[in-house]
């Protein structure tokens, strides 16, 4: 069999690439359906209380109507509850859409108006009358935050290993107490929505006990667990089709309402059921960064060393799922410090449910730990950079164990070379460019290594290519170009002559994408059943191997041949800390008069094991630096605290950075090629893009003006 050359490592173009920018590549919303209706909701103008009376007369003889279903007419569902093995939150019950008169939050689904066209159903919808029994809620943060409480201990301890109500080592408060040095602040990360380019999305259509869905998810298998639980019919009487996912950031994570809601309609009328989110109704039917208070207390001898840190949080939540996050992980491990204390802490609110957007918790507590860190270096008058290599966590302090790589300190120094740091001036306003201000900051970045069973399917066939299947998802990462590299080398062949498919339940099974384990535990699914597909035409050729695949199946007639491989993650967590790390520098130019900011340049470097395709790594690194410069400048969902009705629910109030927003990026990475993470190598790369580039940011426009901005986003009048 010959050798192709090698595939992985080479920034080669998106193999879907053409499909995408010519049109070809299908959508949730652009499966073609035959006879499709179409279906707009209705939803709740109240945070909370009991639908009194809902009128739908009006809409019924609209023109074109075939249903409007609302609680007392839509079909039952046997059971919704959490479902093991997801990323739904572990305590609580997710909302039953239209099975009772209770409202939880404003925007709520109460009726569903299915049409015949989609400009019908919406006309219909907007006849829909409803009168509520409004009862008090709670609105407003602060009053929730009031009553806040640990989270509740989950069903499976391991799944909450990460967000402890309450962490202790060493004696905290007399090392802060007896400190050098304090620094002692709070910061607040406001409520943040996704807001992928491509609205949520489904169509529904029944054949007999069968459903399909065309389904923008994250995950193709665990949107059939999830429906198969709440209808309350087998797992394999539901398809999920997903191809292209149009960005989802962690928006995709869990099934929403709106899906059973079409499939319970397609059900009812015995016809394919599309509906669509309006960007509005993204802001209540899916979930958001919730909104976060941090308070930071650091010790420090006067050179610098750590003492004490003392770091708490109090995040968002609604109150019917207790909603959690990492947020007080970085704390415990990111710097070596023998006395440090964490407490977590849930605000109950009349919202819907919060859900995983990009760095989920660690961003949130990258964010308040670097912007304190910062604090404590303008404190003791030290360079940010030295005082984080004075605190150099060789090992990981809070597990007790080395890391499986770590490759920080080259990050810092390659980011610091590259940018030009050694320029910088420390005195606050002591830099300019003209009139306007210039500052320097920087921030550490982290995320964990994760990885899951997954199962592959290859079939090398006469023709001597190869199709390569699992079910997997690609949410804009490059999942197909780098899962064909893979298969491309494990298998011999070169790239073109492999096709990878994914995103459909009648594949074998695969893990979320999301948590960026995808490639650590795909990829490694992927080369393992390519090697298995490999070996199994050798041991076919037996003694006479020579030729290539499609000469040793021809000589034995075979058209093909086939090998399903399951991955085992039999990895060495006990033995080792795995992370990936990485560095932020920015530079903002802040006018004096006016407030504004602009960030003039990023220069990143992060350490993430194994690079498959340099191309889409960039590009990825890319798009999580503009997601956190959006986070740090623009992005901020307003709630009217009369009704918790979002009042920015689109792209003209819900800023979102745009290419005038964004500089120079230079993002590069320090490879370094971890085998105990996985068989690849390679770490996930998305998250810890994001991740601290908020803080950088903060500190940076800290270092131009000399005023420090705790509560996210920067704006004008913060600063004036």
């Amino acid at each position: 069999m010959s050798k192709a050359e090698q595939a992985i490592g080479k920034p080669l173009d998106r193999v879907d690439g053409r499909l995408k920018v010519t049109g070809a590549a299908r959508y949730a919303a652009e499966a073609q359906v035959p006879d499709v209706l179409y279906g707009v909701l209705v939803t709740s103008t109240i945070a909370r209380g009991q639908v009194a009376n809902i009128d739908a007369a009006a809409a019924e003889k609209a023109p074109g109507v075939v249903a409007v279903l609302t609680h007392r007419n839509m079909p039952r569902i046997p059971g919704r509850e959490e479902v093991p093995g997801t990323p739904d939150p572990s305590v609580g019950r997710p909302l039953q859409p239209l099975q009772d008169g209770t409202i939880h939050h404003n925007g709520q689904p109460i009726a569903v108006v299915v049409a015949d066209t989609f400009e019908r159903a919406a006309h219909a919808a907007a006849l829909v009358r409803a009168t509520y029994r409004e009862e008090r809620a709670v609105t407003d943060f602060t009053t929730a935050a009031a009553h806040a409480s640990p989270p509740t201990q989950p069903k499976a301890p391991e799944r909450n290993i990460q967000k402890p109500a309450e962490y202790e080592r060493g004696d905290p408060d007399k090392a802060l107490r007896e400190a050098m040095v304090r620094v002692e602040q709070t910061y607040t990360i406001p409520t943040e929505h996704h807001n992928p380019m491509e609205p949520h999305a489904t169509i529904a259509l029944w054949d007999g006990p069968n459903l399909t869905l065309y389904e923008k998810t994250q995950g193709v298998d665990m949107t059939q667990r999830q429906v198969s639980q709440a209808l309350g019919i087998a797992a394999e009487n539901v398809r999920v089709i997903s191809p292209f996912v149009g960005g989802a950031f962690g928006t995709c994570l869990r099934t929403w309402p709106y899906t059973l809601i079409a499939a319970l309609a397609a059900r009812h009328v015995r016809r394919p059921v599309k509906l669509v989110l309006s960007r509005a109704q993204m802001f209540t039917m899916t979930g958001y960064r919730p909104y976060t208070v941090q308070k930071v207390a650091l010790g420090a001898t006067r050179d610098g060393k750590l003492t004490a840190i003392q770091h708490e949080a109090t995040g968002q939540t609604s109150t019917y799922e207790e909603y959690t996050e990492t947020v007080l992980s970085p704390p415990r491990f990111l710097y070596a410090c023998p006395n440090v204390r964490t407490r977590y802490r849930l605000a109950a609110m009349n919202v819907n449910t919060p859900a995983p957007m990009r760095g989920p918790g660690e961003a949130t507590g990258v964010y308040a730990l670097e912007s304190a860190l910062d604090e404590l270096a303008v404190a003791l008058k030290m360079d940010p950079v030295e005082l984080r290599l004075r605190n150099y966590a060789d090992t990981d302090p809070q597990a007790g164990l080395p890391w499986s790589s770590k490759s920080l300190k080259e990050c810092y120094q390659a980011a610091a070379e590259r940018f030009g740091w050694a320029r910088r001036n420390p005195e606050p306003r002591s830099m300019r460019d003209g009139r306007l201000l210039v500052g320097y900051g920087m921030a550490t970045a982290t995320w964990p290594t994760h990885r899951q069973p997954a199962t592959v399917q290859v079939r090398i066939l006469a023709d001597g290519t190869a199709v390569v299947r699992t079910a997997t998802a690609d949410i804009g990462p490059g999942t197909y170009t780098a899962m064909t590299q893979i298969a491309a080398d494990a298998l011999g062949l070169p790239v073109a002559r492999v096709r990878f498919e994914l995103g459909d339940s009648n594949l074998p099974p695969a893990p979320i994408e999301g948590g960026s384990m995808t490639l650590a535990s795909v990829g490694s699914a992927v080369q393992e059943a390519a090697l298995a597909a490999r070996d199994a035409v050798r041991k076919l050729a037996g003694a006479d191997a020579a030729g290539n695949y499609a000469e040793i199946l021809k000589r034995h007639g075979r058209e093909s041949i086939e090998v399903t491989h399951r991955s085992k993650v039999e990895g060495e967590a006990e033995k080792f800390s795995m992370r990936a790390f990485g560095t932020q520098f920015v530079e903002v130019r802040v006018d004096p008069d006016l407030g504004t900011v602009r960030v003039a340049r990023v220069v990143s470097r992060v350490a993430a094991g194994r690079l498959i395709n340099p191309k889409t790594a960039r590009s990825q690194a890319i798009g999580g630096i503009v997601g956190g410069i959006g986070m740090a400048l623009l992005e901020d969902t307003v709630w009217d605290p009369r009704n918790a009705r979002v009042v920015n629910a689109n792209f003209a109030d819900y800023h979102v950075p745009v290419h005038a927003d964004i500089p120079d990026i230079d993002a590069q990475f320090i490879e370094e090629e971890d085998r105990h993470v996985n068989p690849l190598g390679a770490k996930g790369l998305a998250e810890l893009a994001l991740v601290g580039v908020a803080p950088a940011v903060a500190n940076a426009v800290c270092h131009a003006t000399g005023k420090r901005v705790r509560d996210l986003p920067i704006t004008p009048e913060k600063l004036l």
